[in-house]
């Protein structure tokens, strides 16, 4: 089954000292380099969806896809982009920010999505659900459509509206952490540092 995949870096990085999250560094490489080395085996095309430091994004090799409104509407503006730019009936999302995110991401969603006849399907850990991290069918774009054109922004909700399912990747907990803070990179990076010695 091919799929697109589509890297979710659209965020103002507040909290990250104004640094564009995907750019900033872990263990001598970008974020997003760490997103993509995890992801690209799992899909068939890979799009970024950036806003700023578009030439930094672009030279990654990737086709970068920038917010077609100007005001800030978070997440789901990518999605609609994954969406009409995919070329594949399945498009993967994640953010730039997790960079330990599954191996076996689009395998299991996929499975589940497929078994259970579902939409979309979102991956959870410990009871906390992770909206950026799903996989949904093209299908769904005219209701994201509709939803965003109703004033809707909240992912999980335009979600939970479509025939959706959740899968437990409590297994994996540590895969979804993300970097919001330049403390939670520090953390990271001493946390991996020590696994290695």
């Amino acid at each position: 089954m091919a799929i697109a995949g589509l890297i979710i870096a659209g965020g103002r990085a507040t909290r990250m000292g104004g640094i564009d999250k995907g750019l900033a560094l872990l263990q001598q490489k970008s974020l997003i380099e760490h997103v993509i080395s995890r992801l690209s085996s799992q899909v068939d095309e890979i799009f970024i969806n950036a806003n700023r430091e578009i030439t930094q994004y672009q030279a990654l090799g990737y086709r970068v896809l920038q917010d077609e409104t100007s005001d800030f509407i978070g997440p789901l503006a990518g999605f609609n982009l994954g969406l009409k730019h995919a070329k594949y009936d399945y498009l993967l999302t994640v953010p730039c920010d997790s960079p330990l995110l599954p191996l076996d991401l689009a395998e299991r969603l996929l499975s589940s999505l497929l078994k259970h006849n579902a939409d979309i399907a979102v991956a959870t850990s410990n009871g906390d659900v992770h909206p950026v991290f799903c996989l949904c069918k093209k299908s769904v774009l005219p209701s994201l459509i509709n939803y965003l054109q109703q004033g809707g922004r909240k992912v999980s909700a335009w979600q939970k509206s479509l025939n959706y399912i959740e899968v437990d990747f409590t297994d994996n907990a540590e895969a979804f952490i993300n970097l919001n803070t330049l403390e939670d990179l520090a953390a990271l990076e001493l946390q991996l540092k020590s696994s290695y010695e």
